[in-house]
């Protein structure tokens, strides 16, 4: 498999080369972890641009595009491995024992509280001190305990709860008019008060919601041959978000499980009300899933829609034809080709295609991929001529839509009150944690022994994740995020008070 195979891109964010299964190769190197904690499904020869250390205390790590093309032994031990030979162990399993570490030596706490204050945590005039404490918080604590309604004044007081508490999930919801956590005395006046008033827009897409269009894995298992699907998904509603709405601020985490998450983080989307969020989901909405429906993408009309025109040519159809294809052999046996021939609305044109490569055994095109062969076979039947009267030369898209277009979970983002699991936290079902890049994740074990072999290494002015697996995701969030975000608020927040103070003195003239 070559390098470029392994590397998932991401819009605006460099390469990172890699193996989504590297998990997977440290269950087979390690007794540490347990076979129901990897979501990562195994494919042939898919690890091999892993560095495997030789001692199994030791895991494998993420090779950089850098040292792929360096001609060096993968077996080769780092020499700071070489110093350090007495490797600190972490007991198997999850445990909130874990969560007391993380959160107390890795978790970025000052970032999340960053991030979320929007600039108001600073010392203009215009800032709103109240907006950080007026913001919902989650928590779901051992044994399935789950508390609504958290809500924290600054930054040591969320600290201190997450590090009390050990959540093992923490979500975040809205700021809302008033405190939710004193939500029940406003609610005794009787005027309906307490209502969201701010939410980042945010979208939702699960893996497990395209099982019927991949043959790899299933449910909430991913390898290298489906996740493609969820970064096509991505670049799809990431070029939307900034080119026909304008946002600029927006975030991409992976779930932690089978999926990715997107927060969109400008003002305007905030302030966005449940009617504009819908109108923008419903804008997204091509795909409608249900077992009853056979076509689940309907085109309609002469010409696509500008938003769709471009999908498809700059995205959806070269990975279909490039990549789908092969990776998923959706014409490689009739189950899988007779889903396709479904969306035909000419019976007996899929009857004739259906005929012809029942009767055409795989041998005859064994030089060809059976796949590209027989979807060229479709198109050139679908658009010849003798079909444009039929209506039948869409249908091409059609098929195209159906198995690449991202699939959203519409609920999501129609509604301020969604609550949505925060980036960096660990996902309680996988132990994995929710960063900027499904390739480099970690299972909480080792990012623990990360740090506890690393700390005699660590300077003063360090931080504690800096040479953690973790590091890279966090100065990512800071540079490319974080920080482009909050300037923006500042000369937003600098605007409108230059404003009020202009309105203000016009009305005294006056």
């Amino acid at each position: 498999m070559d390098t470029n195979e392994n590397c998932l891109q991401y819009p605006n964010q460099p390469e990172i080369f890699g193996c989504c299964d590297r998990i997977l190769v440290r269950r087979e190197h390690s007794s540490l972890v347990s076979h129901s904690s990897v979501p990562f499904k195994k494919g042939k020869g898919e690890h091999r641009n892993l560095r495997l250390l030789p001692t199994l205390r030791l895991y494998p790590r993420i090779m950089t595009k850098e040292e792929t093309s360096a001609e060096r032994d993968d077996m080769q031990i780092d020499e700071r491995d070489l110093e350090h030979p007495q490797v600190s162990t972490i007991p198997r399993g999850f445990s909130a024992d874990y969560l007391k570490l993380y959160y107390g030596k890795l978790f970025p706490h000052a970032d999340i509280y960053r991030w979320l204050s929007y600039g108001n945590d600073g010392k203009h005039p215009a800032c709103d001190h109240s907006y950080f404490g007026r913001r919902e918080f989650s928590f779901t604590l051992e044994n399935d305990i789950y508390i609504r309604f958290q809500s924290f004044n600054n930054a040591v007081d969320m600290e201190n709860s997450i590090r009390e508490k050990c959540p093992y999930k923490i979500d975040i919801g809205p700021v809302y008019s008033v405190d939710p956590a004193k939500r029940h005395a406003y609610a005794q006046s009787g005027n309906n008060v307490f209502a969201p008033v701010e939410r980042e827009l945010i979208f939702d897409i699960d893996m497990s919601d395209y099982d019927d269009v991949r043959y790899c894995c299933s449910g909430a298992d991913v390898c290298l041959n489906c996740w493609p699907l969820m970064t096509i998904s991505m670049k799809v509603l990431d070029t939307a978000l900034r080119d026909d709405f304008g946002f600029n601020h927006i975030l991409w985490v992976y779930s932690g499980r089978r999926g990715v998450h997107c927060w969109v983080c400008d003002g305007r989307a905030r302030r966005l009300s449940n009617e504009q969020r819908a109108a923008i989901a419903d804008y997204f909405r091509v795909y409608k899933g249900g077992e009853n429906n056979v076509k689940k993408v309907n085109l309609t009309g002469p010409v696509l829609h500008p938003f769709l025109a471009r999908s498809y040519t700059d995205v959806l159809k070269g990975f279909f034809e490039g990549k789908l294809l092969a990776s998923q052999n959706l014409f490689a046996s009739i189950e899988r080709f007779q889903k396709i021939l479904e969306i035909i609305p000419d019976e007996s044109i899929a009857s004739e295609l259906l005929d012809k490569w029942q009767g055409n055994r795989r041998s005859s095109i064994s030089k060809e991929d059976v796949n590209v062969v027989r979807w060229e076979q479709l198109k050139h039947v679908l658009q010849s001529g003798k079909q444009k009267a039929q209506g039948l030369r869409r249908c091409v898209e059609e098929i195209i839509f159906t198995y690449t277009y991202p699939r959203l979970d519409m609920e999501v983002s129609k509604h301020m009150n969604h609550l949505l699991k925060a980036p960096f936290c660990v996902h309680p079902k996988t132990a994995l944690f929710l960063i900027l890049d499904p390739i480099t994740v970690a299972i909480i074990q080792y990012l623990l022994l990360e740090e506890l072999n690393m700390s005699g290494m660590r300077s003063e002015s360090e931080d504690e994740w800096e040479r953690t697996s973790l590091g890279k995701s966090i100065k990512f969030f800071r540079s490319s995020f974080l920080s482009p975000l909050l300037k923006s608020c500042k000369e937003e927040m600098e605007s409108l008070y230059n404003s009020k103070v202009k309105q203000s003195k016009n009305a005294l003239n006056w």
